[in-house]
């Protein structure tokens, strides 16, 4: 073998299986070094540069989260993925928190472990790509963490889960652990679990075959087999209904599907990401979201910090929203006034990064010249509220409702409220009735039964 030829150190107290991993190794034309303990395993990389290293949990003189410690203080950048018989989630989510890029249990299937070694040694060769990192605007404390931790997620295989207010960018963030990581070549499929009818959701995420079902005309691959060797994106998770969260569990699980209509299941090897503005935590413990898919979502935790908390960053996030529209609409990017640039600092902006690219879009639509100003920028009377668009206020009967007519049927009177709310909404997003639902922090679904329950539903609308 070539000196460039990858070097993969196996740390394993069986000696059966440590044989079997290294002829695997040779077999794939890679060079294999193994280790029969945790003493063994850290002399071994103190003398020798490795690509790899795949290890057991239970090390006979050490376990395996030891050995993951030893290599981020000393060998950082390696990738490690752990193959143990001792399995569990919370030994999974403790080898990720620690480092490992990936957690299979034994035994393993040696299609299961060729693409393990893949997948590490893809992590192994990826670049740092400065550019795509860049992307993520903010030097406040809270961005900075944030940057840092992406860096390091997009090393591993593990599942993230996103949590953040609506508009925050959390999104942008799944994108960019994408960008970062080996499986930047391959398809990155982003899915608004909210929007989906739950009587097709099966048939969205694993495909169908023609003549499934009525309206099956022709056979459908899914988003599980569109995003296979890349990474799938499950925004508003938490709006999954009980009867999909454990198909879904399921698919994760065996890393199978299997189409509506069909016979057999389809391997599928993809990155789970997934987010939504809901606590998820609270969600489980009310019983919307099943305990063991949250906790297989939840191995690591990226929380991306609402706009109020860093309003320093307005500044270079407003420079760059400007930049952008104006690229995109062909014309000379605009000034801002110190005037409208105060207003933006002091504004809570309850709608986040969304919101502000909302307002300063409309802006530079009203203003005449090529500079914006406090006048265009529409925005609400600051206050010291700082409640996110889908918390509920405290509602006093002056404040912006009208006095109900002791005449008039309370249930009435609170259906004119909603509907006034509801078209409010979707003034606001242009009859998109995924944002609207979005801002008015309930389902697509529930929206959609509303509109039909208060006649306002447009059949010739398709914007959803």
């Amino acid at each position: 073998m070539s000196a460039d030829t990858p070097h993969i150190l196996v740390v394993d107290d069986e000696a059966d299986l440590r044989e079997l991993l290294v002829i695997t190794i040779g077999r794939m034309k890679l060079k294999a070094t193994a280790a029969e303990s945790l003493a063994a395993a850290k002399k071994a990389l103190d003398e020798q540069t490795f690509n790899l290293c795949l290890t057991d949990m239970n090390l006979g003189d050490g376990t395996g989260l030891e050995l993951l410690q030893y290599i981020s203080r000393h060998c950082p950048e390696m990738p490690t993925a752990v193959i143990t018989a001792y399995g569990s989630m919370e030994t999974a989510t403790d080898a990720m928190k620690f480092g490992a890029y990936d957690f299979i249990a034994k035994p393993v299937s040696l299609d299961r472990l060729r693409q393990l070694i893949e997948d590490g040694l893809g992590i192994s060769e990826v670049e740092d790509h400065h550019e795509e990192e860049d992307s993520l605007i903010g030097e406040a404390p809270s961005m900075q963490a944030l940057k840092a931790q992406v860096r390091k997620l997009a090393r591993s295989q593990a599942p993230i889960y996103i949590s953040g207010e609506s508009g925050s960018g959390k999104e942008r963030i799944a994108r960019l652990i994408h960008s970062l990581g080996p499986r930047r070549e391959k398809p990155f499929v982003a899915v608004n679990c909210g929007a989906i009818p739950s009587e097709l959701m099966e048939s969205e995420f694993f495909g169908h075959r023609k003549g499934a079902f009525t309206g099956a005309v022709e056979d459908r691959k899914g988003l599980f087999r569109e995003a296979d060797g890349g990474t799938l994106f499950l925004d508003e998770v938490a709006d999954l209904p009980l009867h999909m969260q454990v198909k879904l569990l399921r698919a994760i699980q065996e890393k199978s599907v299997r189409p509506v209509g069909e016979t057999k299941e389809f391997q599928v090897n993809l990155r789970i990401l997934c987010a939504t503005h809901k606590d998820l935590a609270r969600e489980m413990a009310e019983g919307r979201f099943r305990q063991d898919l949250f906790y297989r979502l939840n191995v690591i935790e990226a929380h991306v910090p609402a706009l109020r908390e860093r309003q320093e960053d307005i500044p270079a996030l407003v420079k760059h929203i400007l930049n952008r529209l104006s690229h995109a609409w062909e014309i000379t990017p605009p000034s801002i006034t110190d005037a409208a640039m105060d207003v933006l600092a002091q504004y809570p902006f309850p709608g986040n990064v969304r919101e502000l690219e909302n307002t300063l879009e409309r802006a530079l639509t009203l203003c005449d010249s090529n500079t914006i100003d406090r006048e265009h920028l529409h925005l609400q009377a600051h206050t010291q509220s700082t409640q996110p668009v889908h918390a509920t206020p405290n509602i006093s009967p002056s404040q912006n409702l009208a006095e109900r007519d002791s005449n008039q049927p309370l249930e009435d009177f609170l259906q004119e409220i909603e509907k006034k709310e509801i078209l409010k909404a979707l003034d606001i997003t242009h009859w998109n009735r995924t944002a609207a639902a979005k801002k008015l922090g309930m389902t697509f679904r529930s929206l959609r039964y509303r509109l039909k329950k208060l006649e306002l539903d447009r059949d010739e609308e398709s914007n959803e």
